[in-house]
């Protein structure tokens, strides 16, 4: 059994190497990370056999196919995790921008400057590159990560992180900045959901129930990132050849992740038309359609409930409806949706403007698929996480969402 002197322990240990990664140049930490990129190449072997034992655990526990797909790592996944940390090493470093500065009246010079967390911590579920892409991060953002994925991924995320802290050693940083939390039961998350004052904040990444758990146990500030019950609406003036590739594109091109579409709707005016046509092209990829009466009435349409326009799915399924109009649309989405992403397809300028200033989630597109919300199609390098929450980051969260500000006031014997 873990206990909280165990996470404590090693939360002193991010907090000592963290001192040190805060003064650290760009240069060395890009070097860093270019170290880590090589260091997930050369361990390979060792990597992909560590997750193979995860998956044939998760195998033979049943687990859902989905979630297995989120699990499982590929040569050419382990190549895009190498990726993801040399297209950190080439960002800007967020540490030491100036937010905003003046000289006051009295000629004191005030700058607002970007600064690391310190010590972030990481509770996630399954997907091991969240690993390597949470202490690309980090370390480049000047935070030390303490990393507690889900006991499913315990060998590949131990395999992982071995081969990073010996990348992170060899380009002269203390290899404490990337750390795992001890222990696989559910105590060692809650102690690092304690461990106020040792952890500055905590980010947790999964399902609904995780990141539930966290927001209302943790006494460590925490940065709440979001399901995806993402949403894409054909309106009546939507090029529908357009329309059928993204439908298709947000619901099959990755099931098993937090952008991708988990409910259709569609607008009356051209239901007759482009309803037979998505509803087979849907089915053909072999998703199921959780339907209104409108979807209903074709052969293999499942009647939806309200559980399924609220649902999640992760999988080869879609809650669909027809609804009257635009602001119907809305609606719907204002009521079912997880804040996350939404997008409508249109041809009309000022039902796309209305849509997204009506519609409340961390990002809306126009005629694009809902696969594009996340950190490396953004441009931000790998991502941490997709806020759905309202204060400090919202949407795909970078390095400046890694980091705090500070005042620096520079005087000349200024008395008040």
């Amino acid at each position: 059994m873990t206990s909280q002197d165990d996470v404590v322990a090693v939360a002193e240990r991010a907090r000592a190497a963290s001192l040190g990664l805060a003064l650290a140049t760009r240069a060395q930490k890009d070097a860093a990370l270019h170290a880590m990129a090589e260091s997930l190449l050369t361990h390979e072997t060792e990597i992909l056999a560590a997750n193979a034992e995860d998956v044939a655990r998760a195998e033979a526990a049943g687990t859902p196919t989905n979630i297995v797909d989120r699990l499982r790592l590929t040569p050419e996944r382990l190549a895009g995790m190498a990726d993801g940390l040399r297209d950190v090493a080439g960002l800007p470093d967020p540490v030491g921008e100036v937010v905003r500065g003046s000289t006051l009246a009295n000629g004191l010079e005030l700058r607002q400057v970007r600064v690391p967390f310190g010590v972030v911590g990481m509770i996630y579920e399954a997907r091991p590159n969240v690993t390597a892409d949470a202490a690309g991060i980090c370390l480049k953002s000047g935070n030390a990560v303490l990393l507690r994925g889900s006991s499913s991924a315990r060998s590949s995320n131990a395999a992982i992180v071995e081969a990073l802290r010996s990348a992170v050693e060899s380009a002269g940083l203390e290899p404490d900045v990337v750390q795992l939390v001890p222990g696989d039961s559910h105590d060692s998350v809650k102690a690092l959901m304690r461990a106020r004052g040792h952890v500055d904040v905590l980010i947790p990444r999964g399902g609904a129930e995780l990141i539930r758990s966290v927001v209302e146990e943790s006494t460590v500030p925490v940065i709440e990132t979001g399901v995806g019950n993402c949403h894409v609406y054909v309106d009546r003036a939507a090029d529908l050849d357009q329309a059928l590739a993204i439908v298709l594109n947000a619901k099959t091109h990755r099931t098993s992740v937090c952008n991708a579409a988990e409910s259709l709707l569609v607008h009356a005016d051209i239901a007759d038309e482009f309803l037979p046509r998505v509803v087979t092209a849907l089915q053909n990829a072999g998703v199921t359609v959780h339907g209104d009466p409108a979807f209903a009435a074709y052969d293999g349409v499942v009647a939806a409930t309200d559980e399924d326009y609220a649902t999640e799915y992760l999988s080869l399924d879609i809650s669909a409806a027809v609804v009257p109009d635009l602001d119907a649309a809305i609606a719907h989405i204002r009521r079912y949706s997880s804040q996350h992403t939404e997008a409508i397809l249109t041809q009309d300028l000022a039902a796309a403007r209305r849509f997204t200033a009506a519609v409340d989630s961390a990002a809306v597109l126009v005629n694009a698929s809902t696969r594009f919300t996340d950190g490396g199609e953004f441009g931000f390098g790998a991502e941490i996480g997709i806020s759905t929450q309202k204060l400090h980051a919202r949407g795909p969260m970078g390095l400046p969402e890694m980091t705090s500000t500070k005042y620096v006031v520079t005087g000349d014997g200024h008395v008040r």
